[in-house]
């Protein structure tokens, strides 16, 4: 099936790496006019180069998601451009990681809450008054593994991405009572293979010092399907979302984690 999201318009913010560039790539690749936003000048841009080289739609706005002054110039280029807006995925984020939650600073603390909370909060708030000008679309909000149980060294994260995942589900609620067409769910990745582990440093046991996460080999001794997942993985789960395959979902989480929040196995071989 292709042009899934033909004639469409999206926004996807974080989209210059990971996640969000495999999102923007395959949204635009199913018909969608893709605006990219990140702080990213550099790797942004590049993601919409190969966006047009392949031969479809995309433009890279300047965007940090904790400036609302900027949330209004973004949506407000989005429509007089394409004079619609009918897919918002909120998924910049960050990632923060301590080996004890008394050694988090509050200024990390709130760094993380502004990106990962207030971020998606900001985008609901001026991108729903743009959809429901257009009389509907989909909303899906990136959401995490650790907004569904706790991480150890990952407290601050899971509040916030726990947050965005019942944030998701009273703003699907909100639209549904205003009857304006809008669908609001969130995605719940696992372990995937994403420039995002590099910028979480762990603190290696008793060395004192810190060393990067490898994501496959934690997903081999986590996930059941023994892989770390791929961007594009999510950003097939994502495209259903924002297609007319999912009219009927609304208010639900879509978790994509090769099977960790359902259990753990013992291998047979």
């Amino acid at each position: 099936m292709t042009g899934q999201v033909q004639g469409k318009v999206a926004l996807v913010t974080g989209g210059s790496s990971g996640i969000g560039a495999a999102v923007s790539e395959l949204l635009a690749r199913e018909g969608a006019a893709v605006v990219v936003t990140d702080i990213d000048d550099l790797k942004g841009p590049e993601v919409v180069a190969g966006i047009k080289k392949a031969g479809h739609e995309a433009v890279f706005l300047h965007q940090d998601v904790t400036s609302e002054p900027r949330w209004a110039e973004v949506v407000a280029e989005v429509e007089k451009r394409f004079g619609r807006l009918d897919i918002l995925v909120s998924n910049a984020g960050i990632g923060i990681s301590v080996p004890s939650i008394v050694h988090m600073s509050l200024e990390d603390w709130r760094r993380q809450t502004a990106i990962n909370l207030d971020g998606v909060f900001l985008s609901v708030k001026h991108c729903l008054p743009a959809m429901r000008r257009r009389g509907g679309g989909s909303i899906i909000m990136m959401s995490s593994l650790a907004g569904l149980r706790g991480a150890q060294t990952l407290a601050g994260y899971c509040a916030t991405k726990g947050g965005v995942r019942l944030f998701a589900k009273a703003i699907a609620m909100e639209c549904a009572s205003f009857g304006d067409g809008i669908r609001v769910n969130s995605v719940h990745p696992g372990i995937i293979d994403t420039p995002i582990w590099g910028k979480i440093p762990m603190e290696a046991s008793g060395s004192g010092t810190n060393a990067p996460i490898d994501p496959e080999e934690r997903a081999r001794l986590a996930a059941p399907l023994g892989r770390a997942g791929h961007a594009m993985e999510i950003a097939q789960g994502v495209l259903y979302l924002a297609s007319d395959a999912s009219r009927y979902v609304t208010g639900t989480e879509l978790v994509i984690d090769g099977g960790m929040n359902a259990g753990g196995v013992v291998r047979q071989g």
